[in-house]
């Protein structure tokens, strides 16, 4: 046996694991299964029961007999030994070593397979098993991301910190989880109450529950309001779904206000971030978790599912989620599946001879077209080969794809067609509708390109409340620096809305406000009643801790930042957790507890490029320019790849007049990030100032090709041309920068 072999052998062997260990007051699914066998016998077999297993002859569907495959140049084989299931890989070191398969992870149409490491940690390989039928392309071998080079050094690798099972996935795929992450030592003891995803996962811990039942069942004993649990998922108001004679629509006959069933399922079924480690469902998501908005990358900007961001944040956008649909209004939420198949499940509420019908879709009825899912709900690939619905469930609006470039239900399916002749069907089929006049994702499109230009409009949406609640805090999220009167005056009223996500991305608008401002608009948001609000308030009110007004104020602010850290260190294994400490600290102007939390954030992680910007900038502020530099220079032996790195030495050379220098090390930034605007500008007038005006000019107006709308751009050329005697170049950009308008 080789000495590589041998040491992966040992360190697979000795590697600590996570376990099980039953949390206070849980029971398990065998004790629920006393008195719920029907409900059990719902959930096995379930994607919740088969969230995670031990991998055994049972639970493993890959092929494990000396299978092999070819990704990147790196030859993975399968194989048994000795009972277990082993795969030859490349580690973290870029050499192939043996790992044994511990547990099993997911089901259909995909499986991953979970390996030990050492630090407790749990690693899911990157090749995956397609669980899928041969006739639909699976039982294979597959790379989660073939198309995307990864060597050891890469966030993607199967080895890395952010593809960690215990920080990114084990909180949604097992029940009763405990994280049991040690900062110091940098290692987990995670442990679990059951490795899947059982009842407790969803109703809480049943014990109180079980011991009610019992004494019911032996006579004397009452039954509590809630029947002992932590939160109550039924419907208590006798609320049922009817159709509306006046206009043909569904209704529930009682309003819907209680939304325990959408925030549990939420906590798992949303793009979002831990911020507090709390088992308890039922509870709001802002509790315990941030929902991410609809920002560039993740959603198109008509709110449409880009990035793999699961369900809450598109259901919350539709008209059902606001006339009161819950998840079980068409999930069984044991078994998972829809309680009807195909378009059965949505004649439960919607008439099936009013929309189950050619006159509603214009499809032969029974094709793929005549689905109410592919219209409403269309499907995007994920992971591959995992097709995922979004739910917010919208009208096609093909005339958005032909203005913003965003998806429609249309053209996915008829790609020989264009947007426009999509919009002339629509017309044809249905009319000019009224709600199609306008969109909220045209005002975050116009937002995500000029958000100065677009300020008025992202105001009137934030402000609109007719509107989805996570388009509103979006709106807000695209205005960022000190807010002008105007601005002041609507977040002011929003910082009292009812929705908190509204709340909060008020309070986050307020980024740079002066301290009048912060003392009367953040201070108060302290006492939200959800933490996600309070978290960004204390961010807020950072800088008024350097200077508070008197004790009482000084130890209210004191206990904001302890709050604000807490929700940070609830994923301390993150360097971005302590980036954030990091800068709350230098809000507060405390230089060393910010240098303290930016070297914790590199220790964790040797190559987080903006760990080195943050304590580089620090360090210049502080008058320690040579080790600035150093720290920089650190940085890009870690990561040579990273413009911002190479940008942030510009500036630190630039500060010290070393123009060539300057000029290189900005140059390799703009080369890097070539659709990066600020970094040609920057580029530019360091080029200007090294006496290369001919190359300044070349570099900023083949940016401003790049970027047409960059008014700094223009500004510069117009300038750099002007001293230069370029007079038509200058009058020719001036003309550019005077079509844009005021800025």
């Amino acid at each position: 046996m080789s000495p590589t072999r041998a040491l992966a052998l040992f360190v697979v062997l000795l590697a600590p694991t996570a376990s099980p260990a039953r949390s206070p007051g849980h029971v398990g699914v065998a004790v629920c299964a006393e008195c719920h066998p029907a409900e059990t016998a719902r959930w096995r077999g379930s994607h919740h029961d088969l969230a995670m297993t031990e991998a055994s002859e049972q639970t493993v569907l890959g092929d494990f007999a000396d299978a092999r495959i070819e990704v990147h140049g790196v030859t993975s084989r399968f194989f048994r030994r000795d009972g277990g299931f082993y795969v030859d890989t490349e580690g973290p070191d870029g050499a192939i070593h043996t790992y044994r398969i511990d547990y099993t992870f997911g089901w259909w149409p995909l499986q991953q397979y979970l390996i030990a490491f050492p630090g407790g940690r749990l690693q899911p390989l990157g090749i995956a098993w397609d669980a899928r039928a041969p006739e639909d392309g699976g039982q294979r071998w597959f790379h989660l991301y073939p198309d995307t080079p990864l060597t050891p050094e890469h966030p993607l690798h199967w080895t890395s910190r952010d593809q960690t099972w215990n920080h990114q996935c084990a909180e949604c795929h097992s029940t009763g989880l405990r994280k049991g992450y040690d900062l110091a030592e940098d290692r987990y003891h995670t442990t679990w109450s059951e490795i899947d995803v059982t009842c407790e996962a969803c109703h809480g811990a049943g014990a109180t529950h079980v011991a009610e039942a019992r004494a019911v069942a032996a006579g004397p004993g009452q039954w509590s309001a809630t029947k002992g649990l932590r939160v109550d998922l039924g419907d208590r108001d006798g609320g049922h779904w009817v159709i509306d004679p006046e206009h043909g629509l569904p209704r529930r006959t009682v309003a819907r206000t209680a939304q325990h069933e959408l925030d549990t399922c939420a906590r798992c079924h949303a793009r979002r971030g831990l911020i507090h480690e709390d088992p308890t469902p039922g509870q709001p998501l802002g509790q315990t978790h941030r929902l991410a908005l609809l920002e560039p990358g993740r959603y198109h900007p008509d709110g449409q599912i880009l990035d793999e961001v699961f369900v809450h944040g598109s259901f919350i956008q539709s008209r059902m989620y606001r006339h009161g649909v819950t998840c079980s209004d068409c999930h069984d939420p044991h078994d998972l599946q829809p309680h009807a198949p195909g378009n059965a499940v949505c004649a439960r509420c919607h008439t099936a001879t009013r929309y189950d019908a050619p006159a509603h879709h214009h499809h032969p009825a029974g094709s793929s077209g005549a689905a109410c899912v592919a219209c409403h709900m269309p499907q995007r690939r994920y992971m591959v080969i995992d097709e995922r619905a979004d739910h917010s469930l919208r009208i096609p609006r093909p005339d958005l794809s032909r203005t913003l470039g965003t998806p429609n239900a249309c053209n996915q399916c008829h790609q020989d067609r264009d947007p426009t002749w999509a919009e002339a069907a629509l017309a044809r089929w249905y009319g000019t509708r009224p709600e199609r006049a306008s969109h909220f994702g045209e005002v975050l499109h116009a937002g995500r390109h000029d958000p100065r230009a677009a300020e008025p409009r992202l105001l009137r949406l934030a402000a609109d409340r007719d509107q989805p609640a996570i388009a509103r805090a979006s709106a807000l999220d695209l205005l960022r620096g000190a807010p002008d009167p105007l601005r002041e005056l609507t977040l002011r009223r929003l910082l009292d809305d009812p929705d908190p996500l509204v709340r909060a991305a008020a309070l986050d608008a307020l980024a740079g406000a002066d301290a009048a401002t912060l003392r009367a608009l953040a201070l108060p948001r302290l006492d939200d009643p959800v933490r996600a609000v309070r978290m960004i308030a204390a961010r807020r009110v950072a800088p008024l801790a350097a200077t508070p007004r008197d004790a009482a104020e000084a130890r209210r602010l004191e206990q904001a930042l302890d709050d604000y850290r807490a929700t940070q260190l609830a994923t301390a294994e993150r360097p971005e957790s302590h980036l954030n400490i990091g800068l709350l600290e230098l809000d507060a102007r405390r230089p060393e507890a910010a240098e303290r939390a930016y070297r914790t954030a590199l220790r964790l992680d040797p190559g987080f490029v903006p760990g080195y910007v943050n304590l580089a900038d620090l360090q210049r502020a502080l008058g320690r320019d040579a080790e600035a530099e150093r720290t920089l220079r650190q940085g890009l032996a870690q990561r040579p790849e990273a413009a911002t790195l190479h940008h942030a030495l510009g500036l630190a050379l630039i500060r010290q007049q070393r123009w060539p220098a300057a000029v290189e090390a900005l140059g390799h930034a703009a080369r890097l990030a070539p659709d990066n605007a600020r970094h040609a500008y920057v580029l530019g007038l360091a080029q200007a100032r090294a006496g290369e005006p001919e190359t300044a000019l070349a570099t900023l107006r083949a940016a401003q090709r790049r970027h047409p709308e960059d008014r700094d751009l223009l500004v510069a050329i117009v300038d750099l041309a002007r001293r230069h005697g370029e007079h038509q170049l200058a009058l020719d950009y001036a003309a550019k920068l005077q079509r844009l308008g005021p800025p």
